[in-house]
């Protein structure tokens, strides 16, 4: 059958997942910048031009509100907005260069890319001024938002569906309360940690720098009740188990969620599995008490995987969804899940998740969100020997697109890796991958250890294999590279 007879639909993508995307919202003035040096020169140069006497120090001491009515404790009412008028005139070139960032801004941002969330700023603060402090300080922020104040801020935390709102006042509270958000409070504003924590905050960090760990900690524990909910939902389950870490966590979740007499590891038997990979496997489906079976799968058999275009991968997963199948009709089993996690299914290129999906294989891991770092946080605080199992993809994938897989050149990959891992193992190597690229081999090892080792041996341990030429990639492991030919064959020709 060719690859067009099967090539499955545009809309054929995987489902939504079983909790909502983390949005996480930031409060401005001293919640991710300390501006009080620069208000409070745009307040002393208000004071010198009218004459009025403003006690600019009580000003910075209660940022928060909006500025208007700051504004009207200094003049009459009929003069307010034309002071905010020139005020604002003079913020952009006063203002912008005093304020700096708040210990922990940059590492708090990062925690929530980290765990695939965006980011968003609801201030009091005019909105142009919003932007100019985020853009002079370079912090990357998706949705910037301006001209709220305390319940209010509620609407564009709701708007953009903000499950987490941080702030420094008991207003910022008021808005997260307003959101149906988590109200996470910093004790680096004009009110304590007692304070904010008397009024009603969720939760009270000093600054910014606690936030990451509370971030991971919390989202993960969200993320961890959402997979068990999904799987609870199932009597039993065929998990497709590699021997791989994410898939391994799978299977004991499922052995938690629904007992182990409910579950069946099923590891697929064919030349593109590692011949390391089976025993560990079966040792560790045994120790979690949950049936172990070994199906054979003929990927080898299919024009498309053999052919080895761009979507091999579609027909291998296939293979393994089709074999898998009558295992679990013959234990009456209710579905087939995969391992494929949070960060596979935004990873672009990933042909294999749409065959699973469209012969009905579940996805818990994604669906609860759960990446990879997730994935093995969880498998260390279970005490699971595969925590930090290195990564194994199938050998088929070490194999350049474009040239024909046989089971000869499987099995030359596999002795290529193995030889080379033998040498590394007193330097506590993680990654290792014999790419074939026909006659010539690209050995891709940690980035750490490039500089440490020699190359040679593992180049002369490559050729021993029947590589006619062998070099190590400077760039070192990088988990799917050969799709970086794909995208680009030209660059490596």
């Amino acid at each position: 059958m060719s690859t067009a007879e099967i090539q499955p639909t545009p809309a054929a993508t995987p489902g939504e997942a079983d909790v909502p995307e983390l949005v996480v919202g930031f409060d401005l003035d001293m919640t991710l910048i300390d501006s009080r040096p620069g208000i409070q020169a745009v307040w002393d140069l208000l004071a010198a031009e009218t004459g009025v006497p403003i006690d600019t120090d009580l000003v910075v001491s209660r940022l928060g509100p909006p500025l208007t009515w700051e504004m009207a404790n200094w003049f009459p009412q009929d003069q307010v907005e034309a002071m905010v008028a020139r005020y604002r005139e003079h913020y952009p070139s006063y203002a912008i260069t005093g304020s700096l960032p708040l210990p922990g801004v940059p590492e708090a941002l990062a925690a929530v890319r980290a765990l695939r969330g965006r980011t968003m700023v609801v201030s009091a603060k005019y909105a142009p001024s919003v932007t100019l402090h985020l853009e002079h300080l370079g912090l990357d922020v998706d949705e910037p938002v301006g001209d709220l104040h305390g319940a209010e801020k509620g609407t564009a935390l709701r708007e953009h569906q903000a499950t987490i709102y941080v702030g420094d006042h008991t207003a910022d509270i008021d808005g997260a309360r307003a959101a149906g958000a988590v109200a996470v409070s910093v004790a680096t504003g004009p009110f304590s940690a007692d304070e904010l924590r008397a009024y009603g905050a969720d939760v009270v960090l000093n600054d910014l720098t606690e936030f990451p760990a509370w971030l991971d900690a919390y989202v993960l524990e969200q993320r961890l009740e959402a997979l068990m909910t999904r799987l609870a939902k199932y009597e039993s389950l065929v998990v497709a188990f590699s021997g791989g870490a994410d898939s391994a966590f799978l299977l004991a979740a499922a052995a938690r969620a629904i007992g182990p007499a409910n579950v069946v590891a099923a590891t697929a038997v064919s030349p593109s599995l590692p011949v390391a990979e089976l025993e560990p496997a079966a040792h560790f489906a045994d120790s979690l008490g949950v049936r172990h079976v070994t199906p054979h799968t003929h990927e080898m058999d299919r024009e498309g995987y053999q052919a080895n275009a761009g979507d091999r991968c579609y027909f291998c997963k296939a293979e393994l969804v089709e074999t898998l199948q009558p295992i679990a009709d013959e234990f009456g089993i209710d579905a087939i899940a995969t391992g494929t996690n949070a960060d596979d299914a935004i990873a672009g290129f990933r042909p294999g998740i749409r065959a699973a999906f469209e012969r009905g294989a579940i996805t818990p891991l994604r669906d609860a969100r759960l990446t990879k770092a997730q994935i093995r946080a969880a498998s260390r605080s279970w005490g699971l020997e595969t925590s930090d199992k290195p990564a194994a993809a199938c050998l088929s994938s070490r194999i350049a697109y474009g040239i024909r897989i046989t089971p000869n050149l499987l099995v030359r990959v596999d002795r290529a890796e193995q030889a080379v891992r033998d040498l590394l193992t007193p330097y506590g190597v993680q990654n290792v991958r014999v790419r074939d690229l026909g006659e010539s081999a690209s050995i891709e090892i940690d980035a750490d250890l490039l500089g440490r080792v020699d190359h040679a041996p593992l180049i002369d341990a490559v050729r021993a294999e029947g590589f006619a030429a062998a070099a190590v990639d400077s760039r070192g492991f990088r988990s799917g590279s050969m799709n970086e030919r794909l995208a680009d064959p030209d660059r490596y020709r």
